[in-house]
């Protein structure tokens, strides 16, 4: 008997779909956060907290066209998320900027977060930008991804943000890929 593998896809999220989808975004949000991911959120943060992100921040770029929210499936189960704004200032219409790069624990180590960054970055190519930016946290995770995609360290910022107990502080670390 074969095992089947499972089928990754990635793709852009159209404003029709966000109802239907908040939940699981609030429910890969919330699991990023309370197993520590600084994605700018401090504990306690609920299950409501996550769906106000989602409905009161980031739906409504969406939905005016100045953020593009990518997900990626495995067997149509939504595993992770990307957003990639584009509603910058007039003097930058060449850039725009990764944010929340997000996959559930559960999902983790299975190339996901890549395949997001890629399908980002083909986003960012069809829209002509010829820059991105980004910022992590120092140290994280993400940050030996990102560079193994390409892109640049342009500078580490100390003291930038309270960790996601809000006990401390960590640097974050600004990063950038020209197109």
């Amino acid at each position: 008997m074969s095992l089947s593998q499972p089928r990754i896809q990635c793709r852009v999220l159209r404003p029709a779909e966000l109802p239907d989808c908040q939940e699981r975004l609030a429910e890969i949000l919330h699991a990023c956060v309370t197993s520590g991911a600084s994605v700018s959120f401090i504990e306690p943060f609920s299950l409501t907290d996550s769906r106000t992100f989602w409905q009161d921040k980031v739906f409504p770029a969406v939905c005016r066209g100045g953020r593009i929210l990518i997900v990626v499936e495995i067997d149509q189960v939504i595993a992770g998320t990307v957003q990639l704004d584009i509603d910058l200032p007039p003097n930058q219409p060449h850039r725009c900027e990764v944010s929340k790069l997000l996959v559930h624990p559960d999902y983790r180590k299975r190339g996901l977060a890549k395949a997001l960054m890629t399908t980002l970055e083909d986003q960012a190519r069809t829209l002509d930008k010829k820059l991105i930016t980004l910022d992590t946290k120092s140290g994280d995770k993400a940050e030996p991804l990102y560079h193994s995609l390409g892109y640049c360290t342009a500078g580490s910022i100390p003291g930038f943000a309270l960790d996601t107990t809000g006990n401390s502080l960590h640097a974050t670390t600004y990063m950038y890929k020209r197109l």
